[in-house]
């Protein structure tokens, strides 16, 4: 037995080392191609939905900070970490907004290339007829007693509004005709696309350079307001680089307000009738009438002017010993949205001159607080409310005499007394009653105290948005490119004609085979029945099988 030795085998030749920039113009080119993915930009926008969730269930602080202020107050643990991750601000938080702009980037990266290769598709003749007709989804052939360029005239001439390019084939006399129709599927899905880029991108342009204030008018034909400066607006929030000067004026005057309730407290409509002033009018110092209900705002002046919410306002007038009166109406807080009992807080202060220094007037300030009933129901002297409508109203008020802190420069609850100066004896206790309209109530100084009733108030909402009209062409955009590319096919036609075969190496010139073949590159339901359309129409065969 011999044995041989083999050569050694080849060492392997490891790859050459990529260089540290190479790797890292690598790790970018994938990055960049798994982000442009269709598949990733669908994520994006699943993504995107999912965190638009926590704006729909959770108070938000740009519509309402009192909310999201008890929201945090109710759950003391985990509320505060909620708000740190923006979940009272969503649509403004760093992680919606990075979801927002990487959905835009793989949208756009998406749409481009697409967009260049459906521009070369166009210019692109219909491809050639395959070699085998019979092996496709659908197919017909048969024989014709016309001559081929006959047929295929015939065949051409109905196909309008289809792409045609003729062919010669490989046979002696042969002739193809190839056909193309759809191409529009894919404009529609570009342009649904291009749509949601620039619905994107309106949106941006509204947070940017828009803005919105919310403002509480008592629903009595008073002044009303102007929106020329934030300082007109309760609470104002403007756009990203927006400062919120160059605001459009727009003045707003609530002659009333009302509101239909069901037989069970449940409120069906509101409805507040206003005066308004806008562009040349505020020159002329004309008043404009309209009606403002529920999601049908005002829209003048490239503004948009809501209906938001109503309460209650109680008036009280207060008489001092020496007979001067003082007489105000403010918002309360309603607390219970089912029956609109509300709780707030009226500050006045005494007239000049009434007493002999400011500390002694200080000292003789009246704060009255307490509860609104638009329906009252008592139960012995606690008061509730019963129905939200002012039926039967009364209020149930601590009055307060002393410092109110009016005068300390620092910023009062609306709604509540600081209970500081209590504690501090500085707001002392004066009376606890409950009051209907026109009944009142004595201090001891022989201060007098009347509840006169209440009023409406509505609050309003003025939003500017200088890209809305934008949002809804993109919208209507998406809309009409969706039902594009879902409705229309992208299907193909061949036609093959050629001499039937006669004796042997012959042809029968009295004959013409004509094959026909189908492709619905989206097959859907009905193809099949309309490649039979297209055979009657096209070939008028005189003898064939399916």
């Amino acid at each position: 037995m011999t044995v041989t030795d083999s050569p050694p085998a080849a060492a392997p030749v490891p790859p050459p080392r990529q260089s540290p920039f190479g790797r890292a113009l690598a790790a970018v080119r994938n990055t960049w191609r798994g982000l442009t993915s269709m598949r990733t930009a669908l994520v994006l926008l699943f993504l995107l939905a999912l965190a638009a969730i926590p704006g729909a269930l959770l108070p938000q602080r740009n519509l309402n900070e009192q909310k999201v202020a008890e929201y945090i107050a109710d759950r003391p643990t985990l509320g505060p970490w909620m708000d740190r991750f923006e979940l009272f601000d969503v649509f403004s938080s760093f992680w919606f907004t990075a979801v927002y702009v990487l959905l835009f980037i793989s949208l756009v990266g998406c749409i481009l290339p697409r967009t260049v290769e459906h521009a070369r598709a166009l210019r692109t003749p219909p491809v050639r007829a395959p070699r085998n007709l019979g092996r496709l989804p659908h197919h017909w052939s048969g024989t014709d007693e016309r001559e081929p360029e006959q047929v295929l005239a015939t065949a051409e001439a109905g196909l309008s509004g289809w792409r045609v390019r003729r062919r010669d084939g490989e046979r002696p006399g042969e002739l193809t005709l190839s056909a193309e129709k759809g191409y529009t599927r894919e404009l529609g899905n570009l342009v649904f696309h291009l749509a949601l880029v620039g619905l994107l991108v309106a949106i941006a342009v509204g947070k940017l350079f828009g803005y919105e204030g919310t403002v509480i008018v008592i629903a009595d034909d008073g002044p009303g307001f102007c929106s020329t400066s934030p300082a007109a607006f309760d609470s104002f929030r403007a756009g990203n680089v927006n400062d919120g000067t160059g605001m459009t004026p727009l003045c707003v005057r609530v002659k009333d307000f009302r509101a239909d309730y069901l037989d069970t407290g449940q409120a069906e409509m509101f409805t507040s009738n206003i005066s308004y002033q806008a562009g040349a009018d505020l020159a002329t110092g004309t008043w404009r009438d309209t009606t403002l209900r529920v999601n049908h705002p005002l829209r003048v002046a490239g503004d948009r002017v809501y209906l938001q919410g109503h309460g209650y306002a109680p008036t009280f007038t207060v008489r001092f010993p020496n007979g001067e009166t003082r007489t105000e109406t403010i918002q309360w807080r309603p607390d219970d949205a089912r029956t609109f009992l509300s709780s707030g807080v009226l500050r006045i202060d005494p007239p000049g001159g009434l007493f002999a220094d400011e500390e002694e007037r200080r000292r003789n300030q009246i704060a009255i607080e307490g509860l609104f009933a638009p329906t009252a129901l008592l139960h012995g002297a606690l008061l509730t409310s019963s129905f939200p409508r002012m039926d039967d109203p009364a209020v149930a008020v601590d009055i307060y005499r002393g410092d109110t802190g009016l005068d300390t420069g620092r910023p009062q609850n609306l709604f509540a007394l600081d209970q500081e100066l209590v504690r501090q004896g500085r707001l002392t206790k004066e009376a606890r009653v409950n009051l209907r309209p026109g009944e009142s109530t004595q201090l001891a100084n022989g201060t007098t105290v009347t509840f006169d009733g209440a009023k409406e108030f509505v609050n309003i909402q003025v939003s500017h948005d200088p890209a809305q009209q934008w949002v809804l062409i993109s919208a209507v955009t998406m809309m009409a490119g969706l039902l594009v590319s879902l409705l229309v096919k992208r299907r193909r036609v061949w036609v093959r004609v050629y001499p039937a075969a006669g004796a042997p190496g012959t042809v029968d010139q009295r004959r013409t085979v004509v094959e026909m073949g189908g492709l619905a590159r989206t097959d859907q339901a009905g193809w099949g029945s309309e490649f039979d359309r297209l055979r009657t129409r096209l070939i008028e065969p005189s003898t064939g099988e399916q």
